[in-house]
């Protein structure tokens, strides 16, 4: 009898799919994973905190014919957050008004985020649906990072439907500029302030042994005042 259960993973795992995992050996893992409670489909805290960090994402969408575009958004970190425990929001920013991403959620609501912390080799892919969300201010006066300098459109909104962590396999290991510049400053400073104890101490060291020094010298000077 075949098993008509719905998992979360099935956003993904579709019977094409499960028919090459269990051609390569990989189903039974899969079915394992399945039955013990398949993909979340809530934001953890966890996640919500990885979610905050993030400065660059991408968003998968398709049109109508199912032709797949990838867009990159990117902010301080900060410009991706979480409204609840399915939703994602950010803001659209002005660009190059090609407006591809628009376009195919009018067409497929369809939608993917993909995000990648380079430094902890962490990744992590999230299956829903999204929509764009035009002429609202107080949205978009949520949403954007404060400061940034760049002209907000619209909002995107992003339904979570499933999300999973894939492994640090072959995830180069990079990291931030300011990441770099904040962790050299921080060894600059500590190089200066070790330099400047040297310098103190070895002034130290050069007064003590002056009066030594002056009262070896009287001694050469005057053999006769010693006592003998």
């Amino acid at each position: 009898m075949t098993s008509t259960a719905n998992y979360a993973s099935d956003v993904a795992f579709t019977s094409t799919v499960k028919a090459i995992q269990a051609r390569k050996g990989s189903r039974s893992g899969y079915a394992h994973m399945e039955e013990n409670g398949s993909w979340q489909t809530a934001i953890t805290p966890e996640l919500a905190g990885f979610i905050a960090a993030q400065t660059s994402i991408f968003l998968a969408t398709a049109n109508a014919d199912g032709q797949p575009y990838i867009q990159h958004r990117g902010g301080p970190a900060g410009f991706l957050k979480v409204l609840d425990e399915r939703t994602i929001g950010f803001v659209d920013y002005a660009g190059n008004r090609q407006y591809i991403s628009a376009g195919n959620l009018e067409d497929n609501p369809k939608a993917y985020l993909f995000m990648i912390d380079y430094a902890r080799r962490q990744r992590i892919k999230l299956w829903g649906t999204a929509r764009v969300v035009e002429r609202n201010n107080a949205l978009i006066h949520k949403l954007m990072p404060a400061n940034y300098k760049a002209r907000p459109e619209q909002v995107i909104l992003f339904t979570l439907s499933a999300w999973d962590a894939n492994c640090p396999q072959h995830i180069p290991q990079r990291f931030e500029a300011g990441d770099v510049a904040a962790i050299l400053a921080e060894r600059d400073a500590r190089i200066a302030a070790l330099e400047t104890e040297n310098r103190e101490l070895k002034a130290s060291r050069n007064g003590n042994r002056l009066p030594a020094r002056r009262a070896e010298q009287e001694k050469a000077e005057f053999p006769g005042d010693n006592p003998g």
